[in-house]
């Protein structure tokens, strides 16, 4: 069983995207648990629009490139088109953070808002 934490993004119909992403990932990983969401500046950005972030936890016998496979799958469904990244607009991102031990994206594993969904975890605030 491996251990995989992600973030989830999103700066252009956030609720809806997030909610979308939340429930495709629980039908991909039973075994799942979400950190509280985030509302976060945009990085690297000119468009202004907030971005709504949330750290997910879960398990899976799956591979690192199958479960790589499942989150590009969930991004395209939720729209995401590669026409909108001209004008910034992120209908779902999803970065996958850590595999098992490795950390994969060490860049983003250090931003604030994520450590701070970490610390989350281990308080136990991760919601089913």
């Amino acid at each position: 069983m491996h251990r995989y934490i992600v973030c989830i993004g999103s700066n252009y119909n956030r609720k809806e995207n997030l909610t979308f992403a939340r429930q495709k990932l629980t039908e991909s990983f039973s075994s799942i648990c979400f950190a509280p969401e985030l509302e976060t500046e945009p990085l690297f950005f000119k468009n202004p629009a907030l971005f709504s972030n949330q750290v997910v936890l879960f398990f899976s016998d799956k591979d690192e490139e199958e479960v790589r496979k499942i989150l590009k799958d969930i991004e395209q469904r939720s729209g995401r088109r590669l026409e909108d990244k001209k004008e910034e607009k992120v209908c779902l991102d999803i970065d996958m953070l850590l595999y098992d031990n490795k950390i994969v994206k060490p860049e983003d594993w250090q931003r604030g808002y994520i450590q701070q969904s970490l610390s989350a975890f281990h308080s136990s605030l991760f919601i089913k």
